[in-house]
């Protein structure tokens, strides 16, 4: 008697009482909910960064505290919690942003249930947003031109203050770019004929002719610088003269008075008159400003422009100096290097450089890019600017290499997978029509495998660009006078120092004197510091998808 064949159509079915165990189910559950474990993290990191960010610049309405003693606050409300007075008694409690700086030495203040009797919001309450001294909350009084009032009612004061203030913003714009550009055009003339004078000394003796004609061409630029100081010197004046003519005069909640010249304010609007396209319209602004402005008060006001150039430029330029050095390691050690103890040796060297902290990398580019690289190319190169020095300190140029070396193991080994994935018959196909074992590298295995490489990229960039401790050894700043990229030869400046995102993300959260106000900036920074990590590896992603689905169509 033969015995039922087992069909082979599928899983036999559960019966009634048999475990799920036997038929992996709980592996199964187990695998996905580690999978929804990470998707909700995720999800909650990013959604709470980007609520954050988002909402930062969102204009809020401005309110007044009457306290039982009689004293007043006026401010936007930053937060609501229960907080513990002086009594040990637990009590909701409200964070005021209510600025005057110059007035109160502090630019918050908590206002406690006990001491409260009740908010009010007053209708022509004021934001001030100004250059200096952060915020001013109050109510307009009079506008003056020439100590001369031409408004005393609010609404009349809003209505000639927008007719006035943007002139006053151009005047104001003006004057500072005066200041850093064309005063410092003329002072880079001046140093550039001292260093001549100096570069001739050395090289040719301080009593020889060519010495004589530099001093006589350095004579003439400071002639010519001094016209220029004066020229320039009369136009500023003249700046801050008309803009001195435009005050605002304001109240405070507690009743005294302050003077606001209109050339220092950056933007003001009364916060309860607002409808929702007049909010919407300064929530873009401050965007504008946030995205194509420098920073000021300490970085917690202003915009973040010099960091996104430099973050932007050191990934770019990381990616340059990476990728050559990594793709051609792998190569060697893939397709020319016989297996041996050494070889192995290497491997693992290389994946244990991944296991090193990164403020070690950090030292690492201080001690030998900085102090002995740039020092020596300071030795050679610019002797005449020595003892200031150029190189040998640090700069744009030390922090990509830094985090080149840095990210190195990761391009490595990335690459050398991605040359093992390629199929041996197409090396042995290209030897048997008599090309050399270059000729089909470069033919032919770099091409395919160039997907694997490009991955290799994005996981550098992304790491690169989220590093912050060896940064803070090589070449990142708290605020850079000129930026590394800019519109004047040679354009790309590696020996200045810069900006960046991460190393400003630490100083407003660590370092900024008025951390509240700095608080909210964080996750605002975070927030495009993480856009433009996703931008560049979706581009890189792009490309990437673009060469595969090339090779996949000539295959097929």
């Amino acid at each position: 008697m033969s015995l039922p064949s087992r069909s082979s159509s599928g899983p036999k079915k559960p019966t009634v009482g048999t475990r799920n165990h036997a038929y992996g189910e709980p592996g199964l559950w187990y695998a996905a909910s580690g999978l929804v474990l990470a998707l909700a993290m995720l999800a909650a990191f990013i959604g709470w960064i980007l609520y954050s960010g988002v909402t930062t610049f969102w204009p809020g309405r401005v309110v007044q505290a009457k306290l039982h003693d009689g004293s007043r606050r006026m401010g936007e409300i930053v937060r609501f919690e229960y907080s513990r007075a002086p009594d040990g008694s637990t009590q909701p409690a409200w964070l005021l942003r209510t600025g005057n700086f110059e007035l109160t030495q502090t630019h918050f203040t908590w206002v406690r249930q006990n001491e409260l009797d009740r908010f009010e919001e007053p209708s022509w309450a004021w934001v001030v947003e100004r250059v200096e001294w952060g915020r001013f909350y109050g109510i307009p009084k009079v506008l003056l031109v020439d100590d001369q009032p031409i408004a005393t009612e609010p609404e009349t004061i809003w209505t000639k203050f927008n007719e006035l203030h943007p002139d006053t913003v151009a005047r104001r714009r003006r004057r500072q770019s005066l200041q850093t550009r064309d005063i410092g055009d003329v002072n880079a003339r001046m140093e550039e004929a001292r260093l001549s004078v100096r570069a001739a000394e050395l090289r040719y003796g301080r009593d020889s002719a060519e010495v004589q004609r530099a001093r006589a061409h350095e004579e003439e630029v400071r002639r010519w610088a001094e016209r220029a100081y004066e020229r320039l010197k009369a136009e500023i004046e003249s700046l801050e003269a008309n803009n001195r003519r435009f005050q605002l005069r304001m109240v405070t909640a507690d009743g005294r008075e302050a003077t606001l010249k209109l050339g220092d304010i950056v933007r003001a609007y009364p916060a309860n008159r607002l409808d929702r396209w007049d909010r919407v319209r300064i929530y873009l602004d401050r965007w504008r400003e946030y995205l194509t402005d420098t920073p000021r008060e300490a970085n917690s006001e202003g915009g973040i422009y010099p960091a996104i150039v430099g973050t932007v430029s050191m990934c770019l330029l990381l990616v340059v100096l990476v990728a050559p050095i990594g793709v051609l390691t792998a190569v060697y050690l893939r397709e020319y290097a016989r297996p041996s103890t050494w070889t192995s040796l290497m491997r693992i060297a290389i994946s244990n450089l991944a296991a090193i902290p990164s403020i070690v990398y950090g030292v690492f580019g201080l001690g030998f890019f900085c102090y002995t690289v740039g020092a020596a190319l300071d030795q050679w190169w610019f002797p005449a600017r020595l003892p200031n020095p150029t190189y040998g300190k640090g700069a744009l140029i030390w922090a990509s290499l830094t985090l080149a070396v840095l990210t190195l193991p990761v391009v490595i080994v990335t690459t050398e997978e991605a040359l093992a994935a390629i199929p041996n018959s197409l090396r042995e196909g290209s030897a048997a029509f008599g090309a050399t074992r270059w000729q089909t590298i470069r033919r032919i295995v770099l091409p395919r495998a160039l997907p694997g490489i490009l991955t290799g990229m994005i996981l550098a960039l992304a790491r690169g660009a989220g590093e912050v401790a060896p940064l803070m050894l090589v070449g990142a700043v708290k605020l850079a006078p000129e930026l590394p990229v800019d519109g004047n030869f040679p354009w790309i400046h590696l020996h200045r120092s810069f900006m960046h995102l991460g190393f400003h993300t630490y100083d407003l959260g660590f370092q900024s004197p008025n951390s509240e106000a700095a608080k909210p900036m964080v996750y605002t920074t975070a927030m495009v510091l993480v856009t433009i990590i996703v931008v560049l590896n979706l581009l890189a992603i792009g490309i990437r998808n673009r060469i595969r689905s090339r090779f996949i169509s000539e295959t097929v």
